[in-house]
C-alpha cells in the first residue's frame, strides 16, 4: 500500500525498466512471409504493402540469406501462380516441379538451417480464389482435404520443415498428419492456422497473390463458410484444441493486433507453441499512417510486435520481421 509501495520506483530510468521488463523480443521471434513469382531476377513491390515484394526464386534465396544473417530463423512462403495453371481442383499445387516445390528446394539448398513453412491452401491455384474445391455451389470439405494432403506431401518431398495449412477445412490436420506419416515424413511438422478469422485485414495479401474470391453467382462470395466469425471467442479455443488433438505441432491465430484476446485465450488452452500472424492489413495501416506523419513508424512497429509477444505468441509471422530485426540488432 502507498506510501510503502510506489510503482514508479521500478520505472525510474531505462536501466531499471530493462531489469524488470517482463517481455522481450529477438529476431528469432519472427517468421518472415515471402511472396514468390515465376521468372529470374524479378522483383516487384506490392503497391498496398510498401517494402514488400514479389520475388523470383533466385532473388528470394538472396533475401533469405540476408534475413538469416539478421537472426530470423523461419520463413512462411507463398506463390503467385500463373493464370493458365489454375483450375478448380488445384492440380498444380502438388506438381513436383511447381513454383512452390522449386522454391523450397532452392531455399533449403542455399540456407539449410532456415526453417521453411510453405502455405498449404488451394486459393493461389484456384480459378475461383477459394481455399478449396468448389462443387454444388460450396467448398467441398473432404475432397479439399484429399487435395491438401497431396500438396503437403509434395512440400515435404521438396524439403519443407513444416507445412502450414491455412485453409480452415474441418479435419485437415488429421488428414495431413496421416498423409505425411504414410509417406515417411514423421518429422515434418504442422503449423496449423487454427483460429483464422474471416477478416477484412487480408486485402493487401490478396493483392499480392491475386487470390481473392471471384465474383460469380455459382460460388460463395466470401470465405465465411470456413473462416471464423470475428464475433466468436470460444470457437477459437475449440478449433485450436481440435487441431492439437489431430496432431498440430503449432497453432496460429490470425489476424494479430485486433485479436490479442484470442491469442491469450488460445495460449492458456493449448500445450503447443502459438504463432500469431501480424497480417498485411495491419502492416499497411502502419505504413500508410507513418507516410502521412501520423505515427512514428519504428516506435509503433516495435510496440505492436511487443504486444503480440506479451499476449502469448511464441512466434510472430510479420512483414516487419526484417525491419524489426535490424533495429533489434542495433
Amino acid at each position: 500500500m502507498f506510501p510503502l509501495h510506489r510503482g514508479r520506483r521500478l520505472r525510474t530510468n531505462e536501466s531499471i525498466r530493462s531489469l524488470v521488463r517482463e517481455t522481450s523480443l529477438s529476431p528469432a521471434d519472427f517468421m518472415f512471409p515471402m511472396f514468390i513469382a515465376e521468372g529470374e531476377n524479378y522483383k516487384v513491390e506490392i503497391p498496398s504493402m510498401p517494402g514488400i515484394f514479389r520475388r523470383s526464386i533466385d532473388l528470394t534465396v538472396e533475401e533469405v540469406k540476408e534475413i538469416f544473417a539478421l537472426g530470423i530463423r523461419a520463413v512462411n512462403i507463398y506463390v503467385k501462380v500463373s493464370e493458365n495453371l489454375k483450375d478448380n481442383e488445384g492440380n498444380e499445387a502438388w506438381n513436383p516441379n511447381g513454383l512452390m516445390q522449386n522454391a523450397i528446394r532452392a531455399i533449403k539448398a542455399a540456407c539449410p538451417e532456415m526453417i521453411v513453412m510453405p502455405d498449404v491452401a488451394l486459393d493461389p491455384y484456384s480459378i475461383y480464389g477459394h481455399d478449396g474445391i468448389i462443387a454444388n455451389g460450396d467448398v467441398e470439405n473432404d475432397a479439399t482435404n484429399a487435395a491438401l494432403v497431396k500438396m503437403a506431401v509434395s512440400h515435404a518431398q521438396a524439403g519443407a520443415d513444416f507445412v502450414a495449412p491455412s485453409d480452415m477445412m474441418d479435419g485437415r490436420v488429421l488428414r495431413l498428419r496421416e498423409g505425411l506419416d504414410a509417406d515417411g515424413f514423421h518429422n515434418v511438422g504442422i503449423m496449423s492456422y487454427s483460429a483464422k478469422y474471416a477478416s477484412a485485414f487480408y486485402g493487401p495479401f490478396r493483392d499480392a497473390l491475386d487470390s481473392a474470391p471471384v465474383d460469380a453467382t455459382e460460388i460463395p462470395k466470401d470465405k465465411k463458410t470456413y473462416q471464423m466469425d470475428y464475433a466468436n471467442r470460444i470457437e477459437a479455443i475449440k478449433e485450436a484444441l481440435w487441431d492439437v488433438e489431430e496432431g498440430a505441432d503449432m497453432v496460429m491465430v490470425k489476424p494479430g493486433i485486433a485479436y490479442l484476446d484470442i491469442v491469450r485465450e488460445v495460449k492458456n488452452a493449448v500445450n503447443v507453441p502459438v504463432t500469431v500472424y501480424h497480417v498485411s492489413g495491419e502492416y499497411a495501416m502502419i505504413k500508410a499512417a507513418a507516410e502521412r506523419g501520423w505515427l512514428e513508424h519504428d516506435k509503433i512497429m516495435m510496440e505492436q510486435l511487443m504486444c503480440i509477444k506479451r499476449a502469448g505468441a511464441s512466434l510472430i509471422s510479420t512483414y516487419f520481421a526484417k525491419e524489426a530485426a535490424i533495429l533489434l540488432n542495433k
